[in-house]
C-alpha cells in the first residue's frame, strides 16, 4: 500500500515537473530532484515490500502477548486463560516461527527457550501467572525441524477449574 501512494506521489510529481518546464517556472530543475529522489524512495519502498517480511500462518494458532523478550534466547509470551491443547501447541509453533530472527545472540547457546503462560486468577484480587508450556528452537535455521514442544497437561487441565 505504502508503495502504491509513494508510486503515485512520484508519478505526480514528474507530470508537475514537465508542466514546469513548459511553462519555465524558476523551480523546475529543483522539481526534477524531488521527483527523482521520490522516485527512488518508491523503489525502495516496492523492494522492501517484496520479501523482507515473511510470516508464517499457523492455523488454530490463538493471539498471544509479548510478555518478556532479551533479543537474546529467552522469552516469555502469554495466552488467554481459554485456550485449549490444541490451540496451545499452534500458538507455541507460531510463536516460534515469529519471534525467530538471525540477529538473536545466544550467550553461548545455540537454542532459544520461549516459555508460555497465562494468568489465572484463583481468588477474587488475587492473580497467578500459569506456565503451560516452552518451546525450544535453534538460533541458527529459520525452519527448525528439532524444535522441542513440551506442553505440561497438567497445568492446562487446571485451566478448565478456573474458567467455570
Amino acid at each position: 500500500m505504502y508503495a502504491q501512494w509513494a508510486g503515485i506521489l512520484t508519478a505526480a510529481l514528474f507530470v508537475l515537473t514537465i508542466i514546469a518546464f513548459i511553462f519555465k517556472w524558476g523551480f523546475r530543475f529543483r522539481l526534477v530532484g524531488v521527483s527523482s529522489f521520490m522516485a527512488v524512495i518508491a523503489a525502495s519502498i516496492f523492494g522492501l515490500g517484496l520479501g523482507l517480511f515473511t510470516r508464517t500462518e499457523i492455523p488454530g494458532a490463538v493471539r498471544y502477548s509479548l510478555v518478556y523478550d532479551t533479543g537474546g534466547a529467552q522469552t516469555v509470551v502469554t495466552v488467554p486463560p481459554s485456550i485449549t491443547e490444541s490451540e496451545l501447541e499452534a500458538t507455541m509453533r507460531q510463536v516460534a516461527a515469529d519471534l525467530y530472527s538471525p540477529g538473536r545472540s545466544g550467550s553461548g547457546r545455540d537454542y532459544m527457550t520461549i516459555r508460555v503462560r497465562t494468568i489465572v486468577h484463583p481468588e477474587p484480587g488475587l492473580s497467578q501467572p500459569l506456565f503451560l508450556g516452552e518451546v525450544r528452537r535453534s538460533l541458527a535455521t529459520r525452519y527448525d525441524e528439532k524444535m522441542a514442544i513440551d506442553i505440561f497437561p497438567e497445568k492446562v487441565a487446571t485451566l478448565k477449574k478456573y474458567q467455570a
